[in-house]
């Protein structure tokens, strides 16, 4: 029996033809397990180019997407820490200005409550409510401390200049109206110090001892009173004492 062949010449198969032919086969393979082996062919590895199987592209595209969302990420974050960070600096900033005001107030109120002695390192020489001719009440209407003339004379507190001048019986005298509401006077001065309106504070100067007006000698007499004229007077050494002076 005879077999009539085809004549002509046979042709290699075609770029495209191949690339897809190798391509199916390489799908088949790795179903198959036997990618892995063939994986280690350098030939059919040279084969599988990036041109020819199209896989390469795409991975690089998924890849520019990851990193593309992992900087958005990043951005994200340190704008979100940025924030974070201008909040906790703007609650810092409130709780420092909280702080400052309180300080500032409790320092205020302090100072209003400060007290001193009217003399410093000295002593009372004669009590309130002393009896004596001297004093025409008969009795002692503050305290003296004892002091040389030209002695300096604090204001024993914060407080506002009502009077100054000549008080008579007093001789130079003068009459502070404090901040918790009473009066006190500094009298028989050699000098005063400052005028009608000032403001004072607790420990300034505001004059000199002496011995002008009824006296038998320098000091300063002080007195604490409710109202700012003769005759509203209290017990002084009570006053300062409970102020947290002590004498």
């Amino acid at each position: 029996m005879a077999f009539i062949c085809a004549t002509g010449k046979h042709r290699k198969p075609g770029r495209v033809k191949r690339t897809t032919a190798q391509a199916a086969g390489v799908a088949a393979l790795t179903t198959t397990g036997v990618i892995g082996t063939l994986a280690a062919s350098p030939a059919l590895a040279a084969e599988h180019t990036v041109e020819q199987t199209g896989l390469t592209p795409v991975l690089t595209a998924s890849d520019d997407l990851a990193e593309h969302i992992d900087a958005q990420a990043v951005a994200q974050q340190r704008i979100a820490e940025h924030e974070a960070a201008e909040k906790a600096a703007a609650v810092r900033a409130k709780e420092a200005r909280a702080a400052k005001a309180r300080a500032a107030r409790e320092a205020e109120r302090k100072r209003l409550n400060a007290f001193v002695a009217p003399i410093a390192h000295s002593y009372v020489s004669t009590g309130y409510k002393a009896s004596s001719s001297l004093w025409s009440s008969g009795s002692h209407t503050g305290i003296d401390f004892h002091a040389m003339t030209g002695t300096s004379v604090h204001a024993v507190g914060v407080g506002t200049v009502v009077s100054t001048g000549w008080g008579g019986a007093y001789g130079n005298q003068i009459v502070l109206r404090m901040a918790d509401g009473m009066y006190t006077q500094y009298g028989h001065l050699s000098s005063i110090g400052v005028t009608v309106g000032q403001q004072v504070t607790a420990g300034q100067q505001i004059g000199l001892s002496g011995a002008t007006g009824n006296v038998t000698g320098p000091h300063l007499h002080f007195e604490a009173r409710t109202g700012p004229d003769y005759g509203s007077d209290v017990d002084p050494l009570a006053y300062l004492r409970g102020h947290g002076v002590n004498v």
